[in-house]
């Protein structure tokens, strides 16, 4: 298979930007069908070869492909003990994911 040219790859991220905006909007009323549009923007980043976002990427549980909510399917934790962490855990799957933070002087 060829390799997509520019403007296929700007209408991929176009559509996974809109893709997890609705998902945003959706999932209040409709948690699965928030899922679903996630699971699609993330088959059109494969596709395509397009990278999500990394705010985008860390929105996903990596586990169980839920959009994360913090405070609704995930709980955010800051550790700052042995530079500061922040720790992502998807109350869904039980997955844990942890990002360092750059310390800022």
């Amino acid at each position: 298979m060829s390799r997509p040219d520019r403007s296929y790859r700007r209408i991929a991220e176009e559509r996974i930007d809109s893709l997890y905006g609705f998902a945003r909007e959706v999932f209040g009323e409709n948690q699965s069908l928030a899922n679903r549009y996630v699971e699609i923007a993330r088959r059109i980043g494969t596709r395509c070869r397009v990278r999500i976002p990394r705010e985008l990427k860390r929105l996903t549980c990596k586990k169980c492909g839920a959009l994360l909510v913090p405070g609704t399917n995930c709980r955010v934790r800051i550790r700052p003990d042995r530079g500061t962490t922040v720790t992502v855990a998807c109350l869904n799957c039980g997955n844990i994911k942890r990002y360092p933070v750059a310390k800022t002087s």
